[in-house]
């Protein structure tokens, strides 16, 4: 007999494979984001909240950026998705499902995900974010998902250090890189499958996950169920989905979606003048250090007097250090409370008490990490829209 909660994951998956058809039928009404053409559908998904909806096949759903104020772990139901292949598997049977472990390895392993379970586990809260978050605000625009800022989402993980299974599994001497592949596919045979590759010290370095967990529940089907590669500190074109397939090769990978996409400029800034191209790029690889406003949006109106000003800030993995706040559009800086700390990859909570006489403001918010890493004040540009990490302006009226 199945136990309850394999009832509730198993009725999650037939919500999903009958409701998954028709976008349409769950349409509920439209939100505008704050650039051009920035009108979009609300939906609902099984085992999501009404989500913002980018594309319906595959499904791209964008988190409601007020989720963010809720505190600093995403909920798994307000989580963004992010598919680039439409052949979503959705019939997946958690009982039959193996990883399958090859190339330049001593022992070949087929594992269930029972035998994975049953390895020792480890938790990490780390912040996933798509690479095109926040693409719609790239001036001039670029081609790509028009994303606002909710592309991205924080969460405890849970599962086995991918070095565990490749210590079982014995890595050849001269290995350079190991490659993942995930159970979503392509409906056309003309388009590459999705294919990403970490160098092998990276793959090894005890951080990098096989996650079955998250947030103390299940991985939801559209975020990966019920086995994704998490890469902290990296943007989510690495953390791959439904995987199911690990080779540690002797080579570079030069697979499309390493050779040829998410690829960034290959200088300081990783950016060049708006209109032109790179003379050489690289794989986009960690997350810039950001920071937002989240207890009041843009074109907001608050009450005059005190208030409590509060956000988030996060970097790829050298910590937050500080986060600044301006009320007079950058003229003078405060120096915010940061609030608990949950790990160097994940969202660092910050708050401000202000107070404010009646009339307009540009809030602005920048974040510092351990390193000294510091947001740009104007807004860095590349063909793809990647990496963008300005520090924010948030408008408001006081009265």
């Amino acid at each position: 007999m199945m136990d309850r909660r394999e009832l509730i994951k198993r009725a999650g998956m037939a919500a999903l494979v009958t409701g998954f058809g028709s976008v349409k039928a769950f349409a509920l009404e439209t939100v505008s984001l704050p650039f051009e053409n920035g009108e979009r559908p609300l939906v609902k998904y099984p085992q999501k909240r009404t989500m913002i909806g980018l594309t319906s096949r595959p499904p791209q759903l964008e988190t409601p950026f007020q989720i963010f104020n809720d505190g600093p772990i995403t909920p798994n139901n307000a989580f963004f998705v992010r598919y680039h292949l439409a052949d979503v598997p959705t019939n997946i049977d958690p009982d039959k499902f193996t990883l399958a472990v090859k190339g330049k390895v001593d022992k070949p392993l087929t594992l269930s995900l029972k035998e994975i379970r049953k390895m020792k586990a480890t938790e990490i809260v780390a912040v996933n974010q798509c690479s095109g978050n926040s693409r719609g605000f790239s001036t001039p625009r670029v081609a790509g998902g028009q994303l606002a800022n909710g592309a991205m989402g924080n969460a405890r993980w849970r599962g086995v250090p991918l070095k565990t299974v490749l210590d079982m599994a014995g890595v050849q001497t001269g290995a350079r890189q190991v490659t993942f592949g995930g159970m979503d596919g392509p409906v056309s045979d003309k388009t590459p499958d999705f294919v990403k590759a970490l160098d092998i010290d990276h793959a090894r370095d005890g951080e990098v996950m096989l996650a079955y967990g998250m947030n103390g529940d299940e991985l939801p089907v559209l975020n990966g169920f019920p086995l994704r590669l998490v890469v902290p500190g990296y943007y989510g074109t690495y953390w791959v989905k439904h995987l199911n397939e690990i080779t540690v090769i002797d080579s570079v990978f030069d697979g499309f979606w390493m050779k040829s996409a998410y690829r960034i400029p290959d200088n300081d800034c990783n950016c060049v003048e708006p209109g032109t191209a790179p003379k050489a790029t690289i794989p986009i690889n960690r997350l810039t250090v950001r920071s937002f406003i989240t207890s009041v949006t843009d074109g907001g109106k608050l009450r005059a007097g005190r208030t409590r000003l509060r956000g988030i800030a996060f970097d790829g993995g050298k910590g937050i250090k500080e986060v600044a706040v301006s009320t007079d559009g950058g003229k003078t800086w405060m120096q915010a409370k940061l609030g608990k700390d949950l790990g160097k990859y994940s969202f660092r909570e910050w708050t401000l008490p202000v107070k404010l006489a009646a009339g307009s403001y540009e809030l602005k918010v920048s974040a510092t990490n351990n390193a000294g890493d510091v947001q740009p004040a104007e807004a860095r540009w590349n063909p793809a829209g990647y990496l963008r990490n300005v520090i924010e302006t948030t408008r408001v009226t006081v009265a």
